[in-house]
């Protein structure tokens, strides 16, 4: 699953047709509990979920299935290089790093040339709205263009989640300067059948502006 949205790989096929994706050789970049890889390895790839959280990986552990977890850093992958066919990250690491190109890059050196990656992350547009379901989303409340990053701090000032805004021609050149093609960018609509609310998203909000951004890459 792409994004909440509900747009789902077995529909999009941005990995590319899930027949040929048997044998292949695929890394989940921040995998957290690993559900990518586990729809993966039930297609007849051979995943490897990697993620920075410990206690994800523990998640997913309990889970199950029958491929390696990595606890490692995106922005320094401990594999060789040219090491993967393909390489997915659905809202995990990108928007969580103040250098995005780190993390391209090594994606970048692990892939074996025609690799493709694909990540989705939040769409850009929506850190100028509140993050809010209801009407209150629907206007705009700070610059588009503010790069500030959004942090939470525990009751001694220590940042327990940060979160990193690029606007959109910010990734484009991100992926580019990566070493990357950008072979197509993907931004779901929301569908009819899709009622659920759960924080900022919502059919109302949906069916209005953009919640998903998912970027087609491919290693020449």
């Amino acid at each position: 699953m792409w994004g909440p949205e509900g747009l789902d790989e077995v529909e999009a096929e941005l990995l590319g047709p899930p027949q040929e994706l048997k044998g292949k050789a695929v890394l989940e970049i921040g995998a957290g509990a690993a559900q990518c890889a586990r729809w993966l390895a039930a297609q007849g790839a051979r995943p490897v979920a990697l993620d920075l959280s410990h206690r994800q990986l523990q998640h997913a552990l309990r889970i199950g299935g029958a491929f390696p977890l990595v606890c490692a850093d995106a922005g320094a992958l401990p594999f060789a290089d040219a090491s993967f066919d393909l390489a997915c990250s659905a809202y995990g690491a990108l928007p969580f790093v103040a250098d995005p190109r780190l993390v391209l890059r090594e994606v970048h050196r692990v892939l074996r040339p025609g690799g493709r990656f694909v990540f989705s992350v939040t769409h850009p547009v929506r850190w100028a709205f509140p993050d809010e379901p209801g009407p209150e989303g629907l206007s705009v409340a700070s610059s588009y263009f503010d790069r500030t990053p959004y942090v939470e701090q525990d009751e001694q000032g220590r940042a327990v989640y940060v979160e990193h805004h690029r606007t959109l021609g910010d990734r484009v050149r991100d992926i580019v300067a990566s070493g990357f093609r950008l072979v197509d960018l993907v931004e779901p609509e929301w569908p009819a059948w899709n009622t659920s609310e759960w924080g900022g998203w919502s059919p109302l909000r949906g069916n209005l502006i953009p919640g998903t951004a998912i970027f087609v890459c491919e290693r020449d």
